[in-house]
């Protein structure tokens, strides 16, 4: 099998965003599992608010196409998302709504169908965002998305994410190790 390939992206586009901190943490332990990771910024793919009169009368924006590439080339993704009233961030939300528009000679779903998902957040608060990972798994499963059944919701990340290199936290810590391992083992047993 040839490395697993896993994509990590935030539904944030602050710049100081706790879930671009937390994606970047779990991909050095992704590395660590083996996997070959890549980081992606929303906020760097100009993708306007979806609408199939815009794609009717513009086409794909660039944007999206370089996205949804980035998407077809993993083999699984690391998501982290902030809570926003109970649920994913609107960013989030709009990415996935493009990454399902079929392209001239592209499979249904070639972006998300059959890839492994796991599932974080990150919040100031004691919850971690967790009630947004809940609809976030829905919608991924519903899209052909396999979504590891274990997710990780990092409260109080004030404390816990101070740096882009592990979790102040060691339970969580070796939670989100677990996880980015687990990652690894189902993407090499289906690939």
């Amino acid at each position: 099998m040839n490395t697993p390939k896993i994509l990590a992206f935030a539904g944030s586009t602050r710049k100081e965003s706790f879930n671009k901190r937390l994606a970047k943490i779990a991909l050095l332990a992704a590395d660590k599992a083996g996997a070959e990771t890549t980081f992606i910024d929303l906020h760097d793919y100009d993708m306007p608010l979806y609408s199939e009169d815009l794609l009717a009368e513009h086409g794909m924006p660039e944007g999206v196409i370089a996205f949804k590439e980035m998407l077809k080339n993993h083999n699984g993704f690391l998501i982290t998302s902030p809570e926003y009233n109970g649920s994913l961030t609107g960013t989030l939300k709009n990415a996935i709504d493009w990454g399902t528009v079929k392209a001239d000679g592209e499979e249904r779903m070639a972006c998300w169908n059959g890839k492994i998902a796991g599932l974080l957040s990150a919040s100031p608060g004691g919850l971690g965002g967790i009630r947004g990972l809940h609809h976030l798994r829905t919608i991924l499963a519903g899209i052909g998305t396999f979504v590891l059944p274990n997710h990780l919701a990092v409260g109080n990340s004030t404390t816990n994410l101070q740096n882009d290199e592990q979790i102040t936290d060691e339970k969580l810590q070796l939670q989100l190790e677990s996880l980015t391992h687990e990652m690894v083992r189902v993407i090499r047993g289906l690939h």
